[in-house]
């Protein structure tokens, strides 16, 4: 493919962007607590900047922090914001690229937190973490307040170097809730009519151009499709496009779903590539203006959407989390040299939600450490071996050997270790160009690759190395259930790779874990089987994060996936499995095979040969360690790498 229209320039207002392709606005928890920008944070902009990125916007951005409620972003009520977001400003136009901040006078009914006092929205809606908290309409008094704040925050967002402003307004925070008659139900100035609803965003489009002047772009993020009963649908928005176009604004971003429909919000692997591109073509005939499109793009689609005229820029977010360079990569012509996002979610937005930690990435560890992670060239190059091709063997490898290190590697069966069985899937294509991404890296890095090769701890390569890297992987856990070594019963591993062993119409796939729902929904997706999941506990996909397991569920129930929770298998027998069902009672589910997904656990056999004998120059990393997901494999091939100097 050629990506030529990718790097055509374009104007927001009276900014010219050098490329079509722009960093989403996405929260990182990496401000200061002072709601300043910090050291790593401007590392991690400019990181973007230098690969080739045409436009950066800025995300959590608040008026105060106040209005912020509770959440660590960047607060602009104080001039103490300044100085760090001009020198971030400054290393994002040192590469040529534009740099504009997205502003927001808050969540509203989506706030996560309260400390003390209801959140603020435009009625009395309930919250949404727990709707017997009603929240607080904003008073005509408040709202003039906030919109004196959007004129003096606008004036400093100009100040500090910012080339426009983006006017957050979507997934259902305040604005939305002000645009929508589902959560607006006013009767005074700022309610009741399509009109009205629309004039505490016009407000905010006066006191943006009164702060900084009507020259300076204005971008307006918002959500043209809820997807909910009642939301606001791509009929809906489109008469709100037309009143804000002729009310100042210079572009939109628009995309689709609001908390209630979160899996929009994150979209995960389940969703499939530019899930949101379909809004674009009502908006494109609803305005002039130029639209900035989100949702999983990767570079491919990014061109089918600017091609077809329905958009004119391509958002991109955790692709460029994963590789900051992919704009200059695809503008050398080297398009297989772009490190693939997996859609994960799992240490970006997911290491945000769980540990209340700054943004990273699984398959790119320096992301948030561009600085301290860097990979640099060794002054006295090691003989290091690498014993395993999965996720974390193949990243030891690959780093190693951009630090000028010897490598070799080997793998007992198909480079990609296990992480080829998920790869099957049609939903899991991005994992499939990652492992053809490490395949072609580790042959540029000139990788010794030995596959289909098992070593043992005496072989003499291991001996005469410098450093030994164990990336053994893990083993299926093979429960003592009677029954399970029948010749209907296939493991998951073996059944994504190998489906013609896949005979049953009828199947039984024992263990809800990740593995175990991806694989039903492949087998009804794919392979036109019958699938029903047996699994102990009392719900799927317990193991996966909240963002990922609602799409998958969702999927799943599409599909026609059967679940039985609550039910401990007894027996395996040729013709379906004995459980202990909820109630307590023996039932047998009916099937003609069986695949069992009960979990990984580490191979210790070979690690701990090898650990026993050079103690002193072995590091065990992945699933050696302890059974986990692919992103941590990554991680610990990157550290290991790291730490041979």
């Amino acid at each position: 493919m050629q990506y030529d229209t990718l790097f055509t320039p374009f104007k927001i207002g009276n900014m010219e962007v050098k490329n079509r392709i722009v960093l989403s606005a996405m929260g990182n928890l990496m401000a200061n607590r002072d709601g300043s920008f910090s050291d790593v944070e401007i590392d991690y902009f400019e990181e973007r900047a230098k690969g080739g990125t045409g436009l950066l916007l800025i995300g959590q951005g608040y008026l105060t922090a106040d209005l912020g409620q509770g959440v660590l972003g960047h607060y602009w009520d104080h001039y103490h914001i300044v100085p760090t977001a001009r020198a971030l400003t400054e290393r994002i136009h040192a590469y040529g690229a534009k740099a504009v901040t997205q502003l927001s006078c808050g969540t509203g009914r989506n706030a996560n937190e309260i400390h003390g006092k209801p959140p603020y929205s435009a009625s009395e809606n309930p919250w949404v973490w727990d709707p017997k908290v009603k929240c607080h309409a904003l008073t005509l008094e408040e709202i003039a307040v906030i919109m004196k704040q959007w004129e003096y925050s606008s004036k400093l967002a100009r100040d500090a170097g910012f080339d426009g402003i983006e006017v957050h307004a979507h997934v259902g925070y305040l604005i939305d809730q002000f645009l929508s008659p589902i959560w607006n139900h006013r009767t005074d100035e700022y309610g009741g009519t399509p009109e009205k609803r629309a004039r505490f965003a016009t407000d905010i489009l006066d006191a943006i151009h009164r702060g900084a002047g009507d020259d300076f772009p204005v971008i307006f993020r918002i959500s043209m499709d809820h997807r909910i009963p009642g939301g606001r649908t791509l009929e809906d928005s489109i008469p709100i496009l037309r009143v804000l176009g002729e009310h100042g604004v210079d572009a939109f971003d628009i995309d689709a779903g609001c908390y209630e429909t979160v899996k929009y919000v994150y979209p995960a692997m389940y969703m499939g590539e530019a899930s949101m591109e379909y809004v674009c073509e009502a908006a494109r005939k609803a305005t002039d203006k130029p639209l900035l499109n989100a949702g999983s793009h990767t570079p491919e689609s990014a061109v089918r959407l600017i091609e077809s005229g329905h958009a004119d820029f391509a958002i991109f977010g955790r692709q460029l989390i994963a590789d900051p360079e992919m704009p200059n990569k695809l503008l050398e012509e080297r398009p297989e040299d772009v490190r693939p996002c997996m859609r994960c979610n799992e240490e970006c937005i997911g290491r945000i939600l769980r540990y209340r930690s700054k943004l990273s990435c699984a398959v790119n560890p320096a992301a948030g450490e561009e600085a301290a992670f860097k990979l640099t060239k060794v002054d006295k190059p090691k003989n290091v071996v690498v014993i395993g091709g999965g996720p974390g063997g193949m990243e030891a490898a690959w780093a190693c050997a951009l630090r000028g290190h010897k490598v070799t590697l080997f793998e007992k069966n198909e480079l990609g270790g296990t992480l080829n069985a998920p790869a099957t899937a049609d939903f899991k294509i991005q994992i499939r160009k990652l492992i053809e991404y490490f395949k072609v890296q580790l042959k540029k890095l000139n990788v010794e690759i030995h596959d289909h090769t098992e070593l043992s701890a005496d072989d003499p390569i291991l001996a005469s190395c410098d450093k030994i890297i164990v990336a053994t992987g893990s083993v299926p856990i093979v429960p003592p259930i009677p029954g399970i070594d029948g010749d209907n019963v296939l493991g998951v591993i073996e059944a994504h790779l190998k489906p013609e062993l896949v005979t049953g119409q009828n199947l039984i796939i024992c263990g809800g874990g990740m593995s175990g729902c991806d694989f039903a929904l492949e087998a009804m997706t794919a392979l036109g089987r019958k699938a029903t999941v047996i699994e102990m506990r009392n719900d799927v996909a317990i193991d996966v994060i909240y963002l990922n397991s609602l799409a998958l569920k969702d999927c799943m129930a599409e599909a026609g996936v059967v679940l039985r929770t609550g039910c401990k298998v007894k027996e395996i027998r040729a013709d379906g499995v004995l459980v202990e069902n909820a109630e307590g009672v023996e039932e047998l589910i009916p099937g003609d095979q069986v695949i069992t997904a009960f979990g990984q656990k580490p191979e210790k056999t070979m690690t701990e040969q090898i650990r026993a004998k050079y103690f002193n120059k072995s590091i065990v990393i992945g699933d050696a360690v302890k059974a986990a997901k692919s992103g941590d494999a990554i991680r610990g091939g990157y550290y290991a790498a790291l730490s041979i100097n």
